[in-house]
């Protein structure tokens, strides 16, 4: 007999060899119906793998997010399956689980299209179907090598070759397909359901290697339910709707040309969405006793070299000779606050120094990841560097946290998620340091009150943060703010104060960003509101349109009043139909729309429209301007009013 332990602390003795799923079984029925997976000791199973010794247990549920990933690298499998079938000369080399979904990289000479797709989408089905068992087996590393020279499948049998000598190799067989794999994976197709759909076809170098074979990547999805995968085929259409790209192209705010691979070309209307973002946080940011700087964009490597960046991000940096020397461009603000602090004496008195910049950065991110605003080349953050003493650190984060969850919510972002994110595989420092600044960072979080979730592995090369995601209007989620605990960085580059006791020590600094990227979080912005921004950030706040041109004389007097009472207006006083200029004016996600005619001209009001109505009402122009004057005041400024 075996003791199985379970979550609630809870134990029960099972016939050594017994499988999860026949012990989830004994605990619900409902419960074996939902398992995808069991969790043994800390690791995943396959649910019919027997249990050979005491063990702790617990059962991985469909909707889960471990469930889902499995679901997702099961559809993948099937998928390969389905290739096999369909085009037995196509060679598959690595399908993984994603966010969403999954993909699968398959060497073929010729293209597959999208009526391919939707033929192994049926061919899926039909294996799903069949209910194939699911089976794993452990292979010699030479035999599995061979095996699938002999299948002329020469891209695993190099995943193999390249694997540590003397471990087994593990397979999973379904039907008759057969794919190198971990696992764990369901008991048989059948139980992935239908819920699953190809998506799209991308290339992909071997391996990420330009030097090596283009592949055809293909995208699928998979969820735990038809209703799930049904949600995210409706949030995928919503999201096309809300893109960046097609919006920032029909509201006339930015583009982006080869001439120029990961920078932005702002037209008047994007920049003015840019300045009204950049100033509010400007306010934000004085209000709470931050000082600006501006720090050079190009700066010898020596200071790179000093501060670590250059072993880590050399690649990703620009550089350019200089003589003897080699300069790049700053990829991130940090080491020059750090020289503005070095200069003159600091005193314990001057702590905290909250030194801000919306610095201008580069990074030679690969052409093939650049998307639109959200993965640029140059970029703009709301960069700011904390410099205080160990015993500010906890008051420094509460007011930061503070400051932060006040932005989101006045940009109308009410959800934010918070995750603790520790030390990285690489990164600076010694492992002491590291816990100290975990367990002071930790400390700190939990006194501002904040929840939050651990990301392991996923801090920053110089220490521990704090990562703050937004959840948008359409359930995406994106990580903006940072929070970062560094002892490093002063120490590498020479930061000191004179302390009370007249000694010299190293300031503490926290590295902070409310929006992160201001382009990235513009992406975000537009696809949030759709384009349709709350009217106090609007570029264009209002339209005049006339019905004939015979009423232009008192549009331009309009115009003056509105131009006059602070508000950003245009005009459309060309020779066409209303209709024809309101549609327009609506595509181009103007907030408010004051149709001018004869009425209007001899009474002196407007016909006012506002976007997504079909009603307008007729005030006084007075009326209007005031409406829209109490309506355009920043949040941050309404209290004042």
């Amino acid at each position: 007999m075996i003791t199985v332990r379970f979550p609630d602390g809870s134990h029960r003795e099972f016939p050594k060899g017994i499988t999860g799923w026949e012990v989830a079984k004994t605990l619900s029925i409902s419960l074996a119906k939902e398992a995808v997976a069991v969790r043994i000791d800390d690791q995943l199973w396959d649910l019919t793998r027997p249990l050979e010794k005491d063990v702790t247990f617990e059962v991985i549920k469909r909707p889960s997010e471990e469930g889902l990933d499995i679901l997702r690298h099961d559809a993948a499998h099937v998928f390969a399956e389905a290739v096999k079938e369909l085009y037995p000369e196509t060679q598959i080399t690595i399908g993984p689980s994603i966010q969403d979904g999954f993909y699968y990289d398959l060497y073929r000479e010729a293209s597959f299209t999208p009526e391919d797709l939707a033929c192994l989408e049926e061919r899926m089905h039909e294996i799903v179907n069949r209910d194939e068992l699911v089976s794993r087996e452990t292979w010699d590393r030479k035999k599995a090598i061979q095996f699938f020279k002999d299948q002329g499948e020469l891209f695993k049998a190099e995943i193999i070759e390249d694997l540590p000598e003397g471990e087994g190799i593990t397979f999973y067989r379904q039907g008759n397909f057969l794919d190198l794999c971990r696992g764990p994976h369901l008991p048989s197709t059948g139980k992935l359901g239908h819920a699953f759909k190809l998506m799209k076809l991308a290339g992909a170098y071997w391996r990420g290697d330009p030097k090596n074979p283009v592949l055809q990547r293909v995208y699928g999805t998979a969820w735990s339910t038809d209703k799930d995968l049904q949600t995210y085929l409706t949030r995928l259409e919503e999201a096309e709707k809300r893109d960046h790209r097609r919006l920032g192209k029909e509201m006339d705010l930015f583009h982006m040309q080869e001439e120029a691979v990961g920078s932005v070309f702002w037209h008047p209307k994007g920049w003015t969405l840019y300045r009204l973002l950049e100033n509010y946080i400007r306010d934000k940011i004085t209000a709470e006793g931050y000082v600006e700087v501006k720090t050079p964009q190009l700066l010898d490597r020596s200071l790179w070299e000093a501060s670590g960046h250059w072993s880590k991000f050399k690649e990703n940096m620009f550089t350019l000779k200089d003589g003897d020397k080699v300069l790049a461009l700053k990829p991130m603000n940090c080491p020059c606050h750090v020289q503005i602090f070095r200069q003159g004496m600091k005193s314990y008195r001057d702590l905290p120094i909250r030194m801000a910049e919306f610095g201008s950065c580069w990074r030679n991110e690969a052409s093939g990841a650049l998307q639109g605003l959200t993965r640029v080349r140059n970029m703009v953050q709301d960069d700011a560097h904390i410099f205080c003493t160990e015993d500010q650190i906890g008051e420094e984060t509460r007011k930061f946290c503070l400051l932060l969850l006040n932005v989101y919510q006045e940009l109308g972002f009410e959800e934010v998620i918070v995750k603790f994110a520790e030390r990285p595989p690489v990164r600076a420092g010694e492992d002491a340091l590291w816990d100290k600044a975990e367990a002071q960072l930790e400390a700190a979080a939990r006194a501002a009150g904040l929840s939050y979730t651990l990301n392991p592995g996923e801090g920053a090369f110089y220490g521990p943060k704090l990562e703050f995601v937004l959840r948008d209007a359409i359930g995406r989620e994106w990580q903006c703010g940072t929070l970062q605990l560094d002892f490093i960085l002063p120490e590498r580059l020479d930061a000191s104060y004179i302390g009370e006791d007249g000694k010299k020590h190293r300031p503490v600094m926290l590295h902070r960003a409310i929006l992160g990227t201001l382009e990235r979080f513009i992406a975000i912005f537009i696809e949030h509101y759709g384009g349709k921004f709350p009217l106090w950030v609007s570029p264009v706040q209002a339209a005049v349109a006339t019905v004939t041109q015979e009423w232009n004389d008192y549009a331009h007097k309009v115009l003056e009043k509105l131009r006059a009472a602070g508000l950003r207006v245009e005009a459309d006083l060309r020779n066409e139909k209303i209709n024809y200029k309101i549609r327009e004016l609506s595509l181009q996600k103007t907030p408010y729309i004051l149709v001018l005619g004869k009425r209007e001209a001899e009474e002196g009001t407007v016909a006012l429209r506002k976007l997504g109505g079909e009603a307008q009402e007729i005030l006084a122009l007075d009326q209007v301007i005031d409406k829209l004057r109490k309506e355009a005041i920043a949040p941050h400024k309404r209290s004042k009013e």
